[in-house]
């Protein structure tokens, strides 16, 4: 049975794609002026803020595993926390209003060109933060992607790891 962290390792990947794909799809809808494929879309999106629900709720549980681990401290885990919190709230709305689009223009009904454009508008911020999140989580375990303050921060860690 895999640990919260393996569950949050495997699941986290399911909104962040999941965003970029319904992105991508809208965009392919407003070229192609389909509302078939917009509407496609707005499946797509909901379904990853679904699975951002989910992998926030077991980011606590994932957090207990990680912590104490060499080089892991609250200062690489707090950011991610704080930007997985931006990114739930921001996939979220971009969800409900991709529920309203589909209500709205349920049947041969024309979708709404100001929800669809608020649509675009929230995907791409929510892309944006949940990349930013991404980046912030893969910096948890990765130290080789932490920067020049990484090698201070794992030290620290390992010292106080030792000492105990």
């Amino acid at each position: 049975m895999p640990n919260p962290a393996h569950v949050h390792l495997l699941l986290n990947h399911i909104p962040v794609m999941g965003v970029l794909f319904g992105l991508l799809v809208l965009l392919i809808g407003f070229y192609w002026k389909n509302d078939q494929v917009k509407r496609a879309s707005f499946v797509v999106l909901v379904v990853a803020a679904l699975a951002a629900g989910v992998v926030y709720l077991n980011g606590e549980s994932a957090e207990e595993v990680v912590e104490g681990m060499p080089g892991v401290t609250e200062t690489v885990i707090e950011p991610h926390e704080s930007a997985a919190l931006w990114a739930l709230i921001l996939t979220a709305l971009t969800g409900v209003l991709a529920i309203l689009g589909l209500y709205a223009g349920r049947g041969a009904r024309r979708l709404s060109t100001p929800l669809t454009m608020a649509i675009l508008l929230l995907v791409l911020i929510s892309g944006v933060a949940m990349a930013r999140t991404a980046n912030l989580g893969g910096k948890i375990r990765h130290t080789e992607i932490r920067g020049a303050s990484a090698s201070t921060d794992t030290l620290q860690a390992e010292t106080e790891v030792e000492d105990d």
